[in-house]
C-alpha cells in the first residue's frame, strides 16, 4: 500500500506576527519555521504507525514550497517517510497547492492520502477537501480516529453529541486531528537517515491561482486593564455599567 502524506512549512507559534510592503506581505524576517504540528503529530505519525503494522507500507511525503521548505520535509523523512517530493512553487492560493499534489497523486496512484486538519498559520482547512475532488477519491474530515482492515478503513469523526463512524474503501483522502495518533520525537538515527533518504525536485504543473491575498490586518490591540479596589463595589458598578460592551 502507497500512503501520501502532505506536509506544509509553517511559522512557529512563537513567532513575531508583523507585515510589510503596505500590510501585503508576511515579514519573515526571523521567523522561526516548523513542519505543521497537524500534518507532523497525526498524519504522518498514523501512516508511520500502519507500516509498524505491514512493512509493505510505503510512505511518500509531499510539500509545495521553495528550497527553504527542505529542511521541514527532511524532519519528516527523519520521524519515518520514505520518499519525498518537494513541488517546487510558493502560493498561497489553497487551489493551486492542491492541484500540485493532485498531479503528483495521479502518477503515483496513491491508495490513501493523508492531511492534518489545517495549517496553524491560515487555518483555512481545505488541501484535503479539494485534493479528493480533484482526483474523484472519497474524503473523510477531522478524523479523531482511523483503522485500516485490507481495503476498508474505518474512520470516526466528533459531532456535536457524539461521534461520527464512518467506513469507506480506498483509495481514500483524510484530513486528521488529535485523537489519530500521539506526537513522536526524531531519534538520531533517523535523522542520519533521513539526509541520504531520496528528495525529489519535481516543478509545478500550470495552473492560475483562483485566490489572491490583498492585505494582512492584525487584530485591535486589547484595551488596558483596569483594577478596582475590592471594597469599591459603586466604581466597579458603573465600569460594567458605562464601559463594559455588551455580547
Amino acid at each position: 500500500m502507497k500512503i501520501l502524506v502532505c506536509i506544509s512549512k509553517t511559522p512557529d507559534t512563537t513567532s513575531r506576527i508583523a507585515f510589510k510592503d503596505n500590510n501585503t506581505v508576511y515579514d519573515e524576517s526571523g521567523v522561526q519555521w516548523i513542519l505543521n504540528p497537524y500534518d507532523e503529530w497525526y498524519a504522518l505519525v498514523r501512516a508511520i504507525e500502519l507500516k509498524e503494522k505491514d512493512p509493505a507500507v510505503t510512505i511518500h511525503l509531499v510539500t509545495v514550497g521553495l528550497a527553504d521548505s527542505e529542511p521541514i520535509i527532511r524532519k519528516a523523512l527523519a520521524l519515518g517517510g520514505d520518499i519525498a517530493y518537494r513541488i517546487n512553487a510558493n502560493s498561497n492560493d489553497s487551489s493551486f497547492v492542491a492541484f500540485q499534489i493532485a498531479e503528483l497523486a495521479k502518477k503515483e496512484s496513491y491508495d490513501l492520502i493523508l492531511t492534518g486538519k489545517e495549517t496553524i498559520d491560515y487555518n483555512s482547512s481545505s488541501i484535503g477537501a479539494m485534493v479528493a475532488e480533484m482526483l474523484d477519491m472519497p474524503y473523510v474530515s477531522l478524523a479523531t480516529k482511523f483503522d485500516l482492515n485490507g481495503t476498508t478503513a474505518t474512520i470516526f469523526r466528533e459531532i456535536e453529541g457524539g461521534d461520527e463512524e464512518n467506513e469507506v474503501s480506498l483509495p481514500l483522502v483524510v484530513s486528521c486531528q488529535a485523537g489519530v495518533a500521539i506526537q513522536r520525537i526524531p531519534n538520531m538515527r533517523g535523522i542520519m537517515a533521513a539526509r541520504t533518504r531520496p528528495l525529489q525536485l519535481v516543478e509545478p504543473a500550470a495552473f492560475e491561482a483562483l485566490t489572491a491575498i490583498e492585505r494582512y490586518e492584525l487584530p485591535p490591540a486589547r484595551q488596558s486593564v483596569k483594577l478596582v479596589a475590592a471594597d469599591n463595589v459603586a466604581e466597579l458598578a458603573r465600569l460594567l455599567r458605562d464601559e463594559v460592551k455588551a455580547f
